[in-house]
This record gives C-alpha cells, sequence and structure tokens, in this order.
C-alpha cells in the first residue's frame, strides 16, 4: 500500500472565534461525506481540537473543506501528523 493510501491521523489545534459558531457541527457534517473518522472537541481554554484519521487524500479534502467553510472564524490552526491508531469507528462530537 502506498503513503498515499495508508490510514494516517491528523491533529489540529484550531483558535480563533471557534466556539459557540457551529464549528463542530460543521466538521462532523463535512466527515460524513469522506471517509475520515475521530472526533471533535471544544476545549476550556476557547481551542477546538479535532482529530482525524483516513487516507492522506481523505485527510487533506476534509481540511480544506474545514479551512473553506470555517476559515473566517480561524485565526491559526497547529496540525500534527502521526499514525493512525484505528481506535474510531466513526467521526463524532465530543
Amino acid at each position: 500500500m502506498s503513503d498515499h493510501q495508508e490510514i494516517q491521523r491528523r491533529e489540529v489545534f484550531y483558535e480563533g472565534r471557534v466556539q459557540g459558531v457551529g464549528f463542530r457541527y460543521t466538521t462532523q457534517r463535512i466527515s460524513q461525506g469522506l471517509s475520515v473518522s475521530g472526533y471533535v472537541k471544544n476545549l476550556p481554554d476557547g481551542r477546538v481540537r479535532l482529530v482525524a484519521e483516513g487516507t492522506a487524500e481523505q485527510l487533506e479534502q476534509f481540511l480544506t473543506q474545514v479551512d473553506q467553510e470555517m476559515g473566517s472564524y480561524i485565526r491559526d490552526c497547529h496540525v500534527d501528523r502521526g499514525p493512525a491508531t484505528g481506535e474510531f469507528p466513526d467521526f463524532r462530537i465530543e
């Protein structure tokens, strides 16, 4: 299996006005059109944490669509890449 098809993991921390604007619900809706699993969660410090697993192509599509739809609320984001754990059956809001 090539790297492009290998299941990978992205952990993204979004900063800005990302709570109370439908951010989590939007990411969950976007995930339904793609084969990504994981979760999205509000953090006490005002950031949103998103953990997603899928192929590199799926993750790129997913995160690009999140940026396109919610970019006006995002001031900054930090992305960590890593190997998938396979622990998520679907994508949910926590």
